[in-house]
């Protein structure tokens, strides 16, 4: 029986992330938990999505709860929980409020889930998976942030809805911070099998455009409707479900480093790994130009003195 806990399952994203995950076949049962205080409305989420899963004849198991006993035996803990981000605000603007929230949460799951994988989503999510790494004490290959694979998927659909062709011809990727030093892998995208840059001798793209774009689209989406769900939701259901069937699919995540990608350590940043049923299995080697370098190395400072704070807050 293969068990996923959300923490934070009343929030915009984890109860997106629990309806989604509900739907697909690589799960038997999800733990809504919540706060005592919020667990009616944990309830109450259940009780709306049985009602809507029944018309698909699913029969995964929906348990809201509030015991941390609950979460024994989960395959994957999904930490959800936290401050969101508010119209104008970047991602590292909650560190602070946030790491104490994650912190407390990866302790207990140390406690009371210790073989399962810490999926982190609260926001700024590179700084929060170290954070969920040093207080669980957890294996750094079982401790994953979502990092860029939703920017990553943004990219590629921004290319796809541009040029007019099925996103599955698209290969692209987005490293570094899930945040304002993202870095787009563009001297290596490729569009239909072809280098984008032999590729845009012959389409006219606005590259700048579309980086611009993938920047700025959370606080779009904030900016106009007030939080950003589906997107994320379906991100996270799709990386979850990638661990739990064993696709060893290479997602760009947010990984804990020890130098595997150009030196860099003591920090985690979004890079490609190989997703398994353990967590990551192989963070995967890549080739950048100089200019994709330089982006990454500020990444790479700029979440590294946020973290360092971060952890200096929390005495660790």
């Amino acid at each position: 029986m293969v068990k996923v806990t959300i923490i934070g399952s009343t929030g915009i994203i984890g109860k997106n992330v629990a309806f989604t995950l509900a739907r697909e076949d690589s799960v038997d049962q999800i733990v809504m938990f919540s706060r005592p205080e919020s667990l009616n409305k944990a309830k109450g989420e259940t009780y709306d999505m049985y009602d809507a899963l029944a018309a698909r004849d699913i029969d995964c198991r929906l348990t809201p709860s509030a015991e941390f006993e609950d979460i024994a035996g989960s395959a994957i803990v999904l930490i959800a929980a936290g401050v969101p981000r508010q119209k104008g605000m970047k991602r590292l603007d909650l560190a602070s409020t946030n790491a104490e929230i994650v912190a407390y949460y990866s302790k207990k799951i140390a406690e009371y889930s210790p073989d399962s994988i810490i999926l982190v989503a609260t926001n700024p999510v590179d700084v929060m998976t170290t954070v969920a790494l040093k207080t669980s004490g957890l294996k750094k290959s079982k401790v994953i942030g979502v990092g860029n694979h939703l920017d990553s998927l943004r990219l590629k659909n921004y290319f796809a809805r541009q040029i007019d062709i099925n996103s599955s011809e698209v290969h692209t990727r987005v490293i570094g911070e899930h945040g304002d030093h993202m870095v787009p892998l563009l001297s290596s995208t490729t569009i239909g099998g072809i280098p984008l840059k032999y590729f845009i001798t012959y389409v006219e793209l606005d590259i700048k455009g579309l980086v611009e774009r993938l920047k700025t689209a959370g606080n779009t989406i904030i900016s106009k409707k007030g939080a950003t769900e589906y997107g994320p939701a379906f991100a996270i259901s799709n990386l979850i479900s990638t661990m739990l069937t064993d696709s060893h699919r290479i997602l760009t995540v947010s990984s804990y480093l020890d130098g595997e990608i150009e030196d860099v350590e003591d920090v985690s940043l979004g890079v490609p790994a190989v997703i398994t049923k353990r967590g990551v299995a192989m963070i995967v080697p890549i080739h950048m130009n100089d200019i994709e370098k330089e982006e990454f190395f500020k990444a790479a400072k700029t979440v590294r003195d946020v973290t360092n704070d971060v952890l200096a807050h929390l005495d660790l």
